[in-house]
């Protein structure tokens, strides 16, 4: 299938890029070197001037505009979001459209190339070049992680200009299936929608896509492009076969010769292989890590805090007593458990439960509950006369003691029941009857909360 981008290659610029070309032994690069180009400046104008435009005008409340690393988080995240949807789209496309892709056997899958194949592994390559800039100047942000993602997706795809494993630029791409959901998942935070059901939903989205695209059929086909490396290291396709593909009458690219850049096959080098399975397994391993890291970080946002925690705790707890025991057992201390003595003896309540002390006193007016009693203003002066006075020499004080104590005495010795039996004190000031009354309303001590609570209840 010829390639469907809409602009063709540009003669100056493939003329440009030949030495290079010639130089890495890539002679398809002149034919989409304007697609990689145009892919890298395509993705940088969306995210120097779309992103920032766009989220200025839809979500100023929650666009970082002086935050350095949180501006790049989020334009970075809106260029992926532009490109996996875009890159899935097509790719998913070809795989549908290319009947040449579909018909290749062994050899055309290591060698062979179709337009079609070619301009997805180039506007991918434009991407990681892009994403291999960014994260370069950025790499206090971004770290190792990114980096190495970038320079191995970048090297795995750089090498099909070869043409080498050019079948495998569409099957790997779909890695970016659950690009678009991750996104989604990093705004729903970003904009105050963390634990809604968009986010949930999304979630679910997420992590079956990237197990089922990343892992279950990127594991896969590994395992099959390893297994073609192997061959196409050892053995070369035949004189005869490449004949049968090669016409070397035509200069026009002809869509139905698949093999028109293996003129003269040989094995495939092993440090390439080497290089490529060593990209391939590094991109896997990330994908591996990130999964886990995902999963953690939809659970956290729709598991309670305090059930995950006594969780961890628990299985701290059985790791540690299990390697006691079994440290125990091995080096014969194990001892047998001794019964614990539960002490059942508790203090009894005593008077000074229930008087207050001095420190909590203070003068004021009790108002019965639903009306409000106010003093005089010659009984606030009495009051303010008295302010000094020492509660101690107050005759209520030691009264009121001597009777909840007799009444305790006559009920079994408990001062707290007998707080119901105390007669009510009348709708008035109780300065003149009862001045220790008077509690601070801002009670924090037991006692002083105990006192009020009677007190309230009783008017």
């Amino acid at each position: 299938m010829r390639d469907p981008f809409p602009f063709p290659p540009i003669p100056a610029l493939a003329k440009a890029s030949q030495p290079w070309a010639d130089r890495l032994s890539f002679p398809t690069l002149p034919l989409h070197i304007h697609e990689v180009i145009g892919a890298a400046a395509f993705y940088t104008f969306v995210h120097v001037v779309v992103s920032p435009l766009v989220s200025n005008l839809f979500f100023s409340k929650y666009y970082p505009k002086h935050s350095r690393s949180k501006k790049a988080n989020w334009d970075t995240h809106v260029v992926s979001l532009v490109q996996s949807t875009l890159i899935n789209a097509l790719a998913l496309w070809v795989m549908y459209a290319d009947k040449e892709r579909s018909a290749m056997d062994f050899e055309q899958r290591v060698w062979g190339y179709t337009g079609a194949s070619g301009m997805i592994q180039a506007l991918a390559c434009g991407y990681f070049v892009w994403d291999l800039g960014v994260t370069l100047l950025n790499f206090d942000i971004f770290g190792f992680g990114l980096l190495a993602h970038a320079v191995s997706a970048l090297v795995v795809y750089s090498f099909g200009f070869r043409p080498f494993l050019n079948f495998y630029s569409t099957t790997f791409i779909l890695y970016e299936l659950s690009t678009p959901f991750l996104n989604i998942h990093w705004f729903c935070d970003k904009l105050n929608m963390t634990g809604s059901r968009v986010q949930l939903y999304n979630g679910v989205a997420l992590l079956v896509t990237f197990f089922s695209c990343r892992l279950i059929w990127g594991t896969w086909q590994s395992a099959v492009v390893y297994k073609d490396m192997w061959q196409a290291v050892h053995h070369a396709p035949s004189p005869e076969y490449i004949q049968s593909y090669y016409n070397t009458t035509s200069s026009i690219i002809d869509a139905e010769n698949v093999m028109l850049f293996a003129a003269k096959p040989e094995p495939v080098p092993k440090w390439l292989a080497g290089l490529y399975v060593a990209s391939n397994l590094t991109l896997n391993t990330l994908n591996w890590y990130w999964f886990f890291k995902m999963v953690s970080a939809v659970r956290k946002r729709f598991v309670p805090k305090e059930e995950m925690e006594t969780t961890k705790k628990e299985k701290l707890e059985t790791v540690g007593s299990s390697a006691e025991k079994e440290a125990a057992r091995s080096t014969g201390t194990e001892q047998p458990k001794r019964p614990v003595a539960i002490n059942k003896s508790r203090r009894t309540n005593s008077i000074e439960d229930l008087v207050p002390d001095n420190e909590e006193l203070r003068e004021g007016t009790i108002h019965r509950r639903g009306a409000a009693t106010t003093h005089s203003s010659s009984a606030s002066e009495n009051d303010d006369d008295n302010d000094d006075d020492d509660d101690d020499d107050d005759p209520a004080t030691p009264a009121l003691r001597r009777v909840i104590e007799a009444l305790a005495a006559a009920n079994g010795g408990n001062p707290l029941e007998m707080l119901p039996l105390i007669p009510r004190p009348e709708e008035r000031s109780l300065r003149d009857v009862m001045p220790w009354m008077y509690v601070d309303v801002k009670m924090k001590s037991p006692k002083k909360r105990l006192w009020k609570a009677w007190w309230n209840s009783s008017m």
